[in-house]
């Protein structure tokens, strides 16, 4: 699915009218006449997705050009992932991606590129929580029943994925591992797909990103249990983490970044990175994530490469650990 966005307005009264931040009442210079592509390696309605629809808005209006948002979904983001890396380091080719990106170079060993080296991270867009969710007809109301169900039942219980390897199977990893349980993975080809099986009955259990849950969860279709992140989420503070419902280690904190081919001049690294940054500091745009279930991080560009660089060794170990592979 591809959504073209308006190029920015310009004029003090416009932006009155409109409610327009001031810094970015006057259009920029764009870097051409083309527009910048996002390319989203998941599906429409995918939590990256959604993410990239807020901040593609706004961030049009900062750089006075037309941002068009492309799905590339398949093979665990790393179809989209190679299109980038392969296209021409000009600013106009960026790949919006979640955590999950730096899982896949321990998950694919015949990757068409090199997470590190071809690609420079440009900006944290959002941080948000994984949610726990089971059907209502399951009758599991808390983290507790499903582990007490799911330990008289080794290996019957079955929970779902975004994809082999995606964030969602990663969370979901980890808190199986801090559980002690035993459950049968199914990979979707994305996450709609995954939660209307979960709210169907026809898999159990779901890491489902937030941002994605939350009207489902809203319309009582799916029954929300913890979050996975460290923290309680800010869109459901009554609901407790996973940790609080008593399983250390199991936290894993979900994030969408920007990232341009490595080759990209530094000059409009840094312009993307600053136009970003100032996106993200906007009222409308904390207020748009705020709505979906994120949060706005305050990384530098520096801090988020030195923590991608990070989790890349961590995730890479966790994998190993539980056994994680591309069939």
């Amino acid at each position: 699915m591809i959504t073209t966005l308006k190029s920015a307005l310009t004029g003090f009264a416009v932006t009155l009218a409109l409610g327009i931040s001031p810094a970015f009442a006057q259009s920029p210079a764009p870097f051409s006449s083309k527009p910048i592509t996002f390319v989203v390696p998941f599906t429409a309605g995918s939590g990256t997705d959604v993410v990239a629809r807020v901040i593609s808005d706004h961030l049009s209006k900062a750089l006075g050009q037309t941002i068009v948002v492309d799905n590339k979904a398949g093979a665990g983001g790393t179809l989209g992932a190679a299109q980038v890396a392969s296209s021409t380091p000009d600013g106009l080719t960026v790949l919006i991606h979640s955590a999950g990106h730096v899982a896949n170079a321990a998950l694919y060993p015949k990757l068409k590129y090199d997470t590190l080296k071809d690609f420079t991270p440009v900006a944290m867009l959002a941080t948000l929580p994984n949610v726990l969710v089971v059907s209502p007809a399951s009758g599991i109301k808390s983290v507790e029943d499903l582990v007490r169900k799911a330990q008289a039942n080794p290996g019957k219980m079955t929970y779902a994925s975004a994809g082999n390897g995606s964030a969602t199977h990663i969370n979901a990893e980890k808190f199986r591992i801090a559980a002690r349980i035993q459950a049968s993975h199914v990979p979707y080809r994305g996450t709609p797909p995954a939660l209307m099986d979960v709210a169907g009955g026809q898999v159990d259990w779901f890491f489902a990103p937030l941002v994605s849950a939350l009207p489902l969860i809203q319309e009582q279709k799916v029954v929300p249990l913890a979050v996975g992140s460290q923290a309680r989420s800010a869109a459901m503070p009554k609901l407790p983490t996973t940790v609080e419902a008593g399983f250390p280690g199991s936290d894993y904190t979900f994030w969408v970044g920007m990232f341009v081919p490595a080759k990209t001049p530094a000059d409009t690294v840094k312009r993307l990175a600053d136009a970003t940054s100032k996106a993200l500091q906007m009222a409308e745009v904390k207020a748009a994530l705020e709505k979906i279930g994120a949060e706005v991080p305050t990384l530098s560009q520096q801090q988020f490469a030195d923590g991608v660089a990070r989790e890349m060794s961590s995730t890479s170990a966790l994998i190993r650990q539980a056994g994680i592979r591309v069939d």
